[in-house]
């Protein structure tokens, strides 16, 4: 018992100084980024560069942020993404759910059909994606912005393997009773899958928060803009202001840290229990 206990303490301590440099690695850049939002704008062209501000100018944050609208920009961007969000899980797991435990012909042929949609880069899909919400006259409007963005291969892809590792004792348990297809979906497989469900909203949160390339041509007026492009005209107009740049680039940030951390414990917590349920 002693040796396994040493033999799993020094894995520990291995993995520890493994992921040690890679956790600085990642913070550093961060720590730097607060650290440049506080500086004022000789100061950060020093050099060597300093790392931490000689006199911290937290009014950086507000100047920056009211320079342009970025409040609506938040509203905005938290509008498309919780929409996003929302459709995708739901598209996400009945499609899931009928390429898992649904027997229909064709269904894993249709299966590597969606699959194959990976491989083509989203960049083609632009213009088609932009002539139809033209002719639907969606363009510039939350219809246009959300409506391409609801279904999701990678999320499809995500959950069905999660549906095929769950145990069907519970499923044909439930069909014993009297239970429908419905209901064995609704209250025997989602519960089972919230780990799998967590992961995929905050994922397809993020992706959604930092999209940049897809606003930028389906809205063309200041209300329609999200946060991505709001900080893209912001560096046009304060390209040379790394504190204002780095302020507002610090505050777009913010929202993905707070909602990673408000759900990581039910992607790394509850993972183990899934199948003691």
């Amino acid at each position: 018992m002693r040796s396994r206990r040493r033999g799993a303490s020094g894995l520990g301590l291995v993995g520890g100084a493994l992921v040690l440099p890679l956790a600085v690695t990642t913070l550093v850049p961060f720590l730097y980024m607060i650290a440049t939002a506080l500086m004022d704008e000789f100061e950060v062209l020093r050099y060597p560069p300093p790392l931490v501000p000689a006199q911290p100018h937290p009014e950086n944050f507000a100047a920056a942020l009211t320079a342009l609208p970025f409040d609506r920009f938040f509203l905005t961007t938290a509008i498309f993404s919780v929409c996003v969000v929302a459709g995708q899980v739901v598209t996400s797991t009945m499609a899931a759910y009928a390429f898992a435990r649904l027997r229909f012909p064709g269904r894993d042929h249709v299966f590597v059909l969606y699959l194959s949609v990976l491989m083509v880069p989203m960049v083609v899909l632009l213009i088609p994606r932009f002539l139809i919400i033209n002719a639907l006259g969606w363009v510039d409007t939350y219809a246009g912005l959300i409506s391409t963005e609801l279904v999701s291969v990678w999320g499809i892809f995500l959950l069905r393997q999660f549906f095929v590792t769950l145990p069907r004792d519970l499923e044909d348990a439930a069909r014993l009773d009297g239970a429908g297809e419905w209901t064995v979906f609704w209250r025997v497989v989602l519960p089972l899958s919230k780990p799998a469900l967590a992961t995929l909203a905050v994922f397809a949160f993020v992706d959604q928060w930092k999209s940049f390339l897809w606003p930028l041509i389906a809205t063309r007026s200041a209300e329609m803009r999200v946060v991505e492009v709001g900080i893209a005209s912001f560096h046009g107009l304060y390209y040379t202001n790394w504190p204002y740049q780095m302020a507002a680039a610090v505050t777009a940030v913010l929202p993905l840290l707070v909602v990673y951390f408000v759900a990581q414990r039910y992607f790394v917590g509850r993972i183990q229990l899934t199948g003691l349920k």
